[in-house]
């Protein structure tokens, strides 16, 4: 308990400073989710007065210049040609398409995995760029913040801004020879892309959907998406699509996501609420952001700061709370505020930030697939278990007894089916989905589609049960690949290990 105390207190100190990185300070007692990539720390970033100046400019002069952006993120070097290590990572994705092809696709599409609210991977999907996704109330300063890491904030090119609601649609920003705008349509249905999946949201959607592409050398690296801010009140319902839905579709590709606030939009009402549990089992990738921290002093910018916690404390329910970032991501810059260096610096462990998960693309990558077969597996296990339960509890074998087979879709902890699954050692109840999911997915798939997993076992000695190879790639195949990311060091010129 006194080592608990002390710990709160050296985080109320670091508040004082607003540099608290918020460990310790929320509790929670959560299993590690399987897409987790361990995160590396950004390096600590220390601005002296004279740097601090040259990038912001004088007191009188207050525009940040983007070198630091660029040199961060290695924007400043030219692309010439393939480099060994590109090479190196496109047959890293070809050998990632195989297993999945090879391994978890045939129980995917055997027990209709798609019907769960869960989409197939392409092979757009496997090979796209690392996806940043920006989340968060409406007038936060998302919009303006992609400006800024783009410079393009004097541009016609730029997203529009404003104090009120501006942004409508979502928008997917893309590298391109030349600037266009792409509608939401052409951007589902252009197999070259990863995005075709959205078209099950339906045209309501597709029309609030949008892409802009325009060259740009960090878009070269990575996409990036701006949502349509989160508005509590009636107005939210009214969108013409599912907005969660969509919401989970992209937090479960995105590979970092920053979750903007302002200080005077701390409000923590459903749609927020919603939103934190959409992103659980995907916490490693969310960073919060403190914008727009020079418009208040900073003594208010401290209670904003513990305000701000105070209401996430309940949602964001782990061990490890999300890194913070607190500062003014644009290119004014008010450098009269007592904290203008800190926020400079603060912005400079964002981009380190960043830029570690753009090197970590292909360990990401890998990571999803295996989250995604974890889930195809879990799927499967419990089909066969509708399957088994039906015929253990059917006296006429050869009849269909619809009526009994509805009572056990109707309430299947009657018939202790979920609780059968987790004799499967590496199975929490907390990744078992509800049952009222499996109520909706046998609305549309009646029980006799499906066969059980013996089924799927070959009688030929050289072959392999599907469930067998499956579980190989989660816990064979996927851990080497990516545990060869990590022992394997390429350069320009070559790639060789330790």
């Amino acid at each position: 308990m006194a080592a608990s105390t002390c710990h709160i207190v050296n985080r109320c100190l670091l508040l004082l400073v607003v540099r608290a990185s918020l460990e310790g300070i929320l509790a929670g007692d959560t299993e590690k989710p399987v897409d987790t990539v361990t995160k590396e720390t950004p390096p600590v970033v220390s601005v002296d007065e004279t740097h601090f100046k040259e990038q912001t400019g004088s007191r009188k002069g207050p525009n940040k210049s983007h070198g630091h952006i660029d040199k961060i993120l290695q924007l400043d070097t030219p692309i010439t040609s393939m480099t060994v290590q590109d090479f190196k990572i496109k047959d890293t994705l070809q050998t990632l398409l195989k297993i999945y092809n090879d391994d978890v696709k045939p129980l995917e599409d055997a027990y209709r995995f798609s019907d769960l609210n869960r989409d197939a991977i392409s092979e757009g999907e496997i090979f796209a760029k690392p996806m940043v996704l920006f989340l968060g109330p409406w007038s936060v300063g998302k919009s303006t913040m992609i400006n800024y890491l783009l410079s393009m904030e004097d541009s016609h090119q730029r997203l529009h801004t404003g104090a009120e609601p501006t942004t409508s649609d979502f928008t997917v920003l893309l590298h391109g020879p030349r600037y266009r705008t792409i509608k939401g349509m052409e951007l589902v249905t252009d197999k070259t892309n990863h995005f075709s999946p959205l078209q099950k949201f339906g045209l309501g959607f597709t029309e609030r959907l949008q892409g802009k592409q325009f060259p740009s050398r960090l878009l070269e690296k990575v996409s990036i998406v701006d949502t349509p801010g989160i508005i509590e009140n009636k107005k939210q319902q009214q969108r013409g699509y599912p907005f969660n839905e969509v919401c989970q579709w992209f937090i479960d590709r995105a590979d970092i996501i920053f979750l903007v606030f302002d200080p005077t939009k701390l409000d923590v009402g459903s749609e927020l609420s919603i939103l934190f549990k959409q992103v659980k089992g995907h916490e490693a990738k969310i960073r919060l952001i403190l914008n727009k921290a020079d418009t208040v002093s900073a003594q208010e910018l401290m209670r904003v700061y513990g305000a701000l916690f105070w209401s996430l404390a309940p949602l964001v329910n782990v061990v490890e709370p999300p890194r913070v970032y607190v500062g003014t991501f644009w290119t004014t810059v008010n450098t009269d505020h007592s904290m203008a260096e800190l926020f400079y610096e603060e912005e400079l462990a964002l981009l380190h930030d960043l830029n570690q998960v753009m090197q970590n693309q292909i360990e990401n990558k890998v990571s999803f697939i295996r989250r995604h077969a974890f889930y195809v597996r879990l799927h499967a296990l419990i089909i066969d278990r509708y399957i088994g339960v039906f015929n253990e509890n059917n006296w006429w074998k050869f009849s269909k007894n619809e009526e009994l087979f509805k009572k056990i879709v109707a309430d299947p902890d009657n018939y202790n089916l979920f609780k059968s699954i987790l004799s499967n050692k590496d199975i929490s109840r907390h990744d078992l989905p509800s049952a009222s999911e499996y109520k909706e997915f046998f609305s549309i798939n009646p029980l006799t589609l499906f066969k059980p997993l013996s089924y799927y076992c070959p009688w030929t000695p050289m072959s392999s049960c599907d469930m067998a190879k499956l579980e190989e790639a989660i816990n064979t195949k996927l851990p080497e690949l990516l545990a060869s990311l990590k022992t394997e060091t390429c350069t320009r010129d070559t790639c060789k290990k330790p």
